[in-house]
């Protein structure tokens, strides 16, 4: 007999039994549903098994939180229920059944950012020792920066600019392959476009503004006689290598569709791509381009105008209900291009405050309740879990069950 075969049963009939249930897998403390009808789920009696530590509902999925040990939980589930269970893909497709069009959209949108996520917040980090070596005086160094007073740190902080500069100044390549991986066409060609976006021979985004448009006219352009195009750069541009990427995912699904079998391998790919490395250089980069650096001015504004303490208000209150919504993934998007347009984000440390309020609170909870024994299996490592950026199951384990925690972090 399975060590949690009786709490598995009760789950089982709890989530509404085994008609109810469309598909089922788990993550690292998970068990994550597809139900037909949520309404038929009983949340009160499902709290009431000693396995479970709290559960949620998120990008059209119930979620029931178990903990490190959700692996053995979820082999006995599929013994008891006879369920063959699926992998977080397949249930993430099954799921959209329940996603209205917006759901769906920011859906799309974290899974487009995620993979990218390791790469960001590695390269933040250095970025951010980058700016301590050449950018803080020091009053034991004479008033000198570290570059300044030691010829290994000098070495140090050029050697990661070369990690730094792959990161985000060739983050389109990154987004461009992102979105053909997460839309299922060919990923290289999401590569190559990328490249394209960001190529050396292109005027490089940065230097745009200091460049005038003679000399833009003269050096940076093709001229095709009776019309021309200018090469400039998209580094670090998010928004122009994701309107490329999406009309690359509907080319290729076009044109994949219509030509025959035979010749798609030759026919597929250059229809698809070097029609798009055309828009995007003509019409999608530069529309791109306006709209992103609309979006940081007005972000940007609001956090170094004289009323940055409105804006740093609303946004840090409201950062935790965003994240209920999935729409905190927007502000990825939102950072990428702060960074690229003013060198730097003040949005993240923000967030990063709210993961330790939200965390905190449920520390707090703990001190209140200490001795909770079935709770302590919740709150202590969902504390952990916010400190380190992830404040799921601070919010839904402990924090919106009680509700003022979550309202006192916000």
């Amino acid at each position: 007999m399975g060590k949690y075969r009786d709490d598995a049963e009760k789950l089982l009939e709890y989530v509404g039994g085994k008609e109810n249930i469309a598909a089922v897998t788990h993550c690292a403390t998970r068990m994550r549903f597809v139900l037909n009808d949520q309404s038929k789920a009983n949340e009160k009696a499902i709290e009431e098994i000693p396995s479970v530590k709290g559960m949620f509902t998120n990008a059209g999925q119930f979620q029931v939180i178990i903990g490190n040990d959700v692996s053995t939980f979820y082999n006995d589930f599929t013994d008891v229920s006879g369920i063959e269970g699926v992998s977080k893909e397949q249930s993430k497709a099954i799921a959209k059944n329940n996603q209205n069009i917006v759901q769906r959209a920011i859906a799309t949108l974290a899974e487009i950012f995620t993979p990218l996520l390791p790469a960001i917040i590695v390269g933040g980090l250095m970025l951010g020792l980058r700016n301590f070596l050449e950018g803080v005086p020091l009053e034991a160094l004479g008033g000198q920066t570290i570059t300044q007073a030691s010829t290994f740190w000098n070495g140090v902080n050029g050697f990661l600019w070369l990690p730094c500069e792959a990161i985000f100044h060739f983050l389109p390549v990154g987004i461009t392959w992102s979105i053909t991986r997460k839309m299922g066409t060919t990923q290289i060609l999401g590569i190559v476009l990328g490249i394209t976006l960001v190529s050396p021979q292109l005027l490089n985004a940065y230097s745009v503004s200091s460049t005038s448009a003679a000399e833009i006219a003269q050096n940076y352009t093709w001229d095709f006689g009776f019309f021309t195009i200018d090469k400039i750069g998209y580094q670090a541009q998010v928004i122009p290598a994701m309107l490329a990427g999406f009309l690359l995912v509907y080319l290729e699904r076009f044109f994949r569709k219509w030509i025959p079998e035979a010749v798609s391998m030759i026919f597929v790919p250059l229809f698809s791509l070097l029609p798009t490395i055309l828009a995007a250089h003509m019409v999608l980069g530069p529309i791109g381009w306006q709209i992103g650096s609309g979006i940081s001015w007005v972000v940007n504004a609001g956090l170094t105008s004289p009323l940055n303490w409105l804006f740093g208000f609303i946004f840090g209150g409201l950062y935790a209900p965003l994240v209920i919504t999935g729409l905190h993934h927007t502000t990825l998007a939102i950072d990428s291009q702060l960074v690229a347009d003013f060198g730097t984000t003040n949005l993240w440390p923000m967030i990063m405050l709210s993961n330790i309020a939200q965390g905190t609170a449920v520390l707090a909870i703990w001190f209140l309740h200490r001795g909770n024994k079935k709770e302590e299996q919740v709150s202590v490592p969902a504390t952990i879990s916010a400190y380190m950026g992830v404040t799921e199951p601070a919010m839904f384990g402990i924090n919106l069950k009680y509700v003022y925690p979550f309202v006192a972090a916000m």
